[in-house]
């Protein structure tokens, strides 16, 4: 026979399971809304300042070289503004896809979805109006190949690479590559409203720049990517095979750079190109025979150094502009 308090309620709701709004609800209840400050931090941390200057360098020596000296000062700041709008709108779409993987890396533990300084809904809103703003710049100041390689750009990392790529493929790093090379040709097309050879063979040097760089960062955060269940290639291969992709994909990198030189280029571009691209090479067969060997690969030499090699190729470009 069952008693009175053994009967259910009729007043007595379901409970409700907890979810991770929750959890940030009471997390800044206790702590309180971060200041104007930190907001405005916030929002540019979304940006990946660091990734944008990156890209602004390759893009402007591409300019110097596509007009065979300097560009209007008009054009020029369109452009790198425009540019930096743009990678900005890509890295801000891109924390809010990633949102859910971001979380659960040490890495990426502390970006501002994950710290719950700023809500997704106005992550989302803020990289679609950088992305309309780029377009729109390029649009009007620039020409349409310009423009449609902007948009271009944005659609391909957060669609193809982010939302897929990233997620589904150990050659998300290889593929990806294109985002990064684009401001080559999105410069050069600025500047003339077409692309030629020497501006697809600056393309490909960032393009097969990448693998090295991405895969250094990789190894170093392997564990958190394998938390997050991406399949980056240091995750599900082993170490000798990252260390001779690294190696095939640095000697292309050099190769790459080198075919510039007979395309009008000086002997300083030459000379810079084969020192810079050697000591680039050197330093991922010091990671591959490090992999080799069993012994710690320490990949952040080259990772720092590919970012290094980088801005010297591309600073010999605009130099060997003034100087041929």
């Amino acid at each position: 026979m069952s008693t009175l308090a053994d009967r259910p309620s009729k007043t007595a709701s379901p409970v409700r399971p907890v979810r991770p709004a929750d959890i940030a609800a009471a997390r800044r209840a206790v702590e309180g809304r971060p200041g104007v400050k930190a907001v405005l931090k916030a929002y540019l941390s979304l940006t990946k300042p660091r990734i944008v200057e990156l890209l602004l360098v390759t893009t402007l020596p591409a300019m110097f070289l596509a007009e065979g000296g300097v560009p209007s000062l008009g054009l020029i700041a369109v452009v790198l503004v425009g540019g930096a709008l743009a990678a900005g709108a890509a890295n801000a779409l891109n924390c809010y896809i990633d949102r859910d993987i971001d979380q659960v890396m040490k890495r990426t533990a502390s970006r501002p979805l994950p710290k719950h300084t700023i809500e997704p809904r106005a992550v989302l809103v803020f990289g679609l109006t950088l992305a309309v703003i780029s377009v729109a710049l390029m649009a009007v100041f620039t020409n349409p190949l310009a423009t449609v390689l902007t948009a271009a750009a944005i659609a391909y990392y957060d669609l193809v690479y982010t939302m897929w790529l990233k997620r589904t493929t150990p050659a998300n790093t290889v593929w990806g590559g294109a985002c990064g090379a684009a401001p080559v040709l999105i410069g050069w097309a600025a500047v003339t409203g077409g692309l030629d050879l020497r501006a697809w063979v600056l393309f490909a040097v960032v393009f097969l720049w990448q693998p090295p760089h991405f895969y250094a960062l990789a190894i170093r955060f392997k564990d958190d990517y394998a938390r997050a269940g991406i399949p980056m290639l240091p995750v599900v291969a082993s170490m000798k095979r990252v260390g001779v992709e690294v190696v095939a994909y640095a000697w292309l990198t050099l190769a790459a750079s080198l075919a510039l030189w007979p395309l009008g280029m000086t002997p300083l571009y030459g000379v810079t190109a084969t020192v810079v691209g050697v000591l680039f090479v050197l330093e991922a067969h010091r990671l591959a025979r490090r992999a080799f060997r069993g012994e710690p690969v320490r990949p952040m030499r080259l990772f720092h150094w590919s970012t290094t090699y980088l801005t010297l190729l591309f600073v010999a470009v605009a130099v060997d502009v003034f100087i041929g």
